[in-house]
């Protein structure tokens, strides 16, 4: 255990959000989502883990040790729902509401086609797949930057 660190926040966990700069994102999934198949495509190359029941729990974990970029409009995205592409699942509202907990403001998640979303998980630095069984429990966020001190 480690002091202030989400006990969530594995080794590997760790070691990526600090290994990741400006710009790198991440793809929190479910546990329906091909993370093997995906995470090998990733700049990482190999897939995590947080093992835990919900998506809501690992964006929690990730948010707070990493700051979402603030400079684009995108920095949180969830993969749209088949055939109803507005419709926010109840997994994506939890999402959602941490995120806005985490960042201080309302910072809507943007919906991202499915294939588009494997897509940008293949790109992503690392996938992180949880033990999440509800579907549509998948998100990327972007990480920013940390301002120096003083500043």
């Amino acid at each position: 255990m480690l002091k202030n660190i989400d006990p969530l926040l594995n080794a590997d966990v760790l070691y990526a959000l600090r290994a990741m700069g400006h710009g790198d994102e991440l793809a929190v999934v479910d546990a329906n989502f091909p993370g093997e198949t995906i995470a090998r495509r990733s700049t990482l190359g190999r897939l995590l883990r947080i093992d835990t029941r919900t998506t809501g729990e690992a964006v929690r974990a990730v948010l707070s040790v990493m700051p979402l970029d603030s400079f684009v409009e995108d920095a949180a995205c969830r993969m749209e729902v088949v055939g109803d592409p507005t419709r926010l699942e109840p997994v994506q509202a939890e999402a959602q509401a941490v995120i806005d907990a985490a960042e201080g403001k309302s910072w809507p998640l943007v919906g991202v086609e499915r294939f588009a979303f494997y897509e940008r998980a293949q790109r992503a630095f690392c996938i992180i797949q949880t033990n999440e069984p509800r579907f549509y429990g998948c998100i990327i966020l972007k990480k920013g930057v940390f301002p120096p001190p003083g500043a």
